[in-house]
């Protein structure tokens, strides 16, 4: 073992640098690379999708300033935002260090006292003087990397650092979609609150009228009582709406950087949830992959993982450093006199023998590095399986959207027959009165699907991954 390990820091000592360890390649076993993964959708086929690149800004595809206000206040002032970019400030801190580890190192001291030296320490028979002692002296060393410890260990710090860049990205992609979620749960509790009150006033003018018809001898009790009830039925599903209304406003708040309290009342008053005309441009699974920032995170953590194999490995063989210092060591009355002058020049081997501790650390990276093998794979299958969903849920939610409006549309032309009827005096006042309920009430389950609609798209984004490019240029960043 030490007759390899010599010759191996003869080879390398020849060759300037070896890097131990495995590089990092993306194993061609990961599911990243596979046929399935990089394809079309199952669900793109529908028409409520087309094959175009997503855009960067994908909010702005809504046409809607106030949203667009919303998303670029919580850019500037969101919470989650601004830790991510503390923490990437930090993971620049340590690839400096990290980089740094490989400039020499230069330690100057000047360490002057008063006291009195032991005589029996230096083997006089006398009490030595006190005085002023000085100790003076300026050292420089440097490790050469030899087999690439510290190479490896720049090489995981750029990927750490690479990778809390990618965490960053999954915040302002989460908060992108948080601001739209948000916004549109406001719009579309404002249009259902509304539909609902509709609903509210005409079965109450139902119930007033069958209360007229029990006085004039023309109703029932149990059919005046089966009206109040309907009444109070409708009215139970206002407080619903209006607590949705108070908590995407304070939804809203809390995204932008503000108190619930202080939720940007003036600047929201949509009152219905935008949703898009036009079909979302999706892409396929290969652009899906690359664009996640999720996905980018867990193979940087891979990279640096796989980075680390090669700092333990390293630690089997010797450290080499070159050292030069010179110093001045004496009382003060002598400052710098040659008799106090000191100074050395070479190199420094260190090297553990007992490799028992290094290679259980190479085992832990290894085992760490799998773990993390698994991990991408994970997210990458997740990634595939919340789009997959989210286009699913989204073509099924516009299914449904268009029967309702179909719906809608058979109330609305009975209703206005009736109308005809009754003014021609062919029709009574309650049929027409129903007529106007149920177009109400189908409006009011248009509006609950349009907000159902716009939530699903939303979520379709999301699963996208779009939303964090264009980000401004990070002059730390290397």
């Amino acid at each position: 073992m030490v007759r390899r390990a010599l010759l191996a820091s003869a080879l390398c000592g020849t060759l300037a640098s070896c890097e131990v360890g495995p590089d990092f390649h993306l194993p061609e076993m990961a599911l990243f690379n596979a046929r399935e993964a990089q394809g079309d959708f199952v669900s793109e086929h529908d028409a409520a999708f087309s094959k175009g690149a997503l855009p960067a800004h994908w909010w702005r595809l809504y046409r809607d300033p106030v949203l667009d206000r919303l998303i670029a206040d919580a850019f500037a002032a969101n919470t989650d935002l601004r830790e991510a970019a503390a923490n990437l400030e930090r993971t620049h801190a340590l690839l400096q260090q990290a980089r740094v580890a490989r400039q020499p190192s230069v330690v100057f001291n000047y360490d002057p006292e008063f006291g009195r030296i032991s005589a029996e320490e230096f083997l006089q028979p006398h009490l030595i003087p006190t005085a002023v002692f000085y100790d003076l002296g300026l050292s420089a060393s440097y490790e050469v990397d030899l087999f690439g410890r510290l190479q490896r260990g720049i090489e995981a710090a750029e990927a750490s650092d690479e990778a809390a860049v990618a965490a960053r990205d999954v915040a302002r992609v989460t908060v992108a979609a948080s601001v739209t979620s948000a916004y549109t749960d406001l719009c579309g509790a404002t249009e259902e609150l509304e539909a609902a009150k509709r609903l509210v006033a005409l079965q109450r003018q139902r119930y007033a009228y069958v209360r007229k018809l029990l006085v004039a001898g023309r109703g029932t009790p149990v059919e005046t009582t089966q009206n109040r009830g309907q009444v109070s039925q409708v009215e139970s599903q206002l407080p619903v709406f209006v607590a949705r209304q108070r908590n995407a406003r304070f939804r809203l708040a809390v995204l932008t950087g503000r108190p619930p309290e202080g939720s940007p009342t003036a600047l929201v008053q949509c009152n219905a949830a935008p949703i898009l005309a036009s079909p979302i441009p999706v892409g396929d699974g290969a652009a899906l992959l690359h664009r996640r920032p999720d996905i980018r995170e867990a193979e940087r953590t891979l990279a640096a993982s796989t980075a680390e194999i090669g700092v333990a490995t390293a630690d089997l063989y010797p450290r080499v450093s070159l050292g030069v210092a010179i110093g001045s060591t004496g009382v003060m009355q002598d400052f710098l006199e040659p008799l106090t002058n000191r100074y050395s020049v070479g190199p420094g081997i260190t090297w553990q023998l007992n490799q028992s501790e290094a290679r259980a650390r190479i085992d832990e990276a290894e085992a760490e590095t799998r773990g993390e093998l698994a991990r991408f794979d994970g997210v990458v299958l997740n990634a595939l399986k919340e789009t997959e969903t989210a286009l699913n849920n989204y073509a099924r939610a516009l299914q449904r959207d268009a029967r309702l409006e179909a719906v809608r549309d058979r109330s609305k032309e009975t209703f206005v027959y009736l109308s005809r009827l009754e003014t021609g005096g062919r029709n009574d006042s309650l049929s027409t009165l129903d007529a106007a309920r149920a177009l109400a009430s189908t409006q009011l389950a248009l509006a609950e699907s349009r907000s159902e609609v716009s939530s699903a798209q939303v979520a379709v984004f999301l699963a996208l991954g779009g939303g964090w490019e264009d980000q401004p240029k990070d002059a730390t960043h290397p």
